[in-house]
């Protein structure tokens, strides 16, 4: 007997998530355009523009956790009501979160601890950080986890696909790259010193935010793996979020620095292109 109801409900979760997707389409063009005007006011950016402050450390806790808590909710729950049905495989499932599960735990419970110094964060540049990543959990969990969305395409054979495999390879390079690029701006200077440098070493040879551009490269890869309009999304908004802001470093650092910095001939973000 056809179940109308559960019909009309799976009808509704779709419309529902496609509405939210557009929505995060529109507004990643929307912040794109925005940040070549508003400058997000922190780290090496930071100003007074943007209101009261808190704790960098703090901050960046409560903004990446979202990611991390919803990600594994969605994880838990999924093992708690039996698994995967209509193709997939549990084992696949699991294997794509926890690429999210792993960048996002970095990103939250580790990376801000490393932090050096006491920078502050605005509290209206967090709150807008955290609205981010609780949409994007939303539409990363309920693609990789709702059979109806991805259609069943996530089999074991999943794990030796061409985009498996790519994308994999392409995510792992993209954390790398940020992970040393971090590691290279905690120490540009020793404890004490409140001075600015110039960093170059690794991707700083060729951009301004080899940070941004590992990062952008993880998210290209995530997609890849993923083979998802949701790991698609990601990465645009990824790009739309940090080339703005890398446009801004670089300006920050020749007005800084002046002909030194730019003699150095780097791109802001993506190496020999932009």
């Amino acid at each position: 007997m056809i179940n109308f109801a559960e019909i009309y409900n799976s009808i509704l979760t779709m419309n529902t998530y496609y509405i939210v997707m557009t929505c995060m389409a529109v507004m990643a063009v929307v912040v794109f355009i925005a940040l070549f005007f508003f400058k997000a006011g922190y780290g090496y950016l930071s100003t007074s523009n943007w209101g009261p402050k808190i704790n960098n450390k703090i901050a960046w806790v409560l903004m990446e956790a979202p990611s991390f808590g919803f990600m594994l909710y969605y994880t838990l729950k999924f093992a708690s009501e039996g698994g995967a049905v209509n193709g997939n495989s549990n084992l696949v499932l699991y294997v794509l979160a926890s690429f999210f599960l792993l960048h996002y735990f970095q990103r939250s419970f580790i990376f801000p601890f490393m932090m050096r110094g006491k920078s502050t964060m605005p509290i209206a540049v967090m709150l807008m950080g955290m609205t981010f990543n609780t949409f994007n959990a939303y539409i990363i969990g309920e693609w990789l986890y709702d059979p109806i969305l991805n259609g069943g395409m996530y089999s074991i054979d999943w794990l030796w696909s061409p985009q498996f495999i790519i994308g994999t390879l392409i995510f792992i390079a993209g954390m790398g790259i940020n992970l040393h690029s971090d590691h290279v701006i905690r120490n540009l200077r020793k404890p004490g010193d409140t001075r600015h440098y110039i960093p170059r070493k690794g991707f700083y040879r060729y951009v301004t935010s080899a940070n941004y551009f590992g990062e952008f490269t993880e998210w290209i890869g995530f997609a890849i793996l993923t083979w998802s309009p949701a790991g698609l999304l990601f990465a645009v908004w990824t790009f739309a979020n940090l080339a703005p802001r890398a446009k801004s470093l670089t300006e920050k650092y020749i007005s800084e620095f002046g002909d030194e910095y730019k003699a150095l001939n780097k791109k802001h973000i993506i190496p020999f292109v932009w």
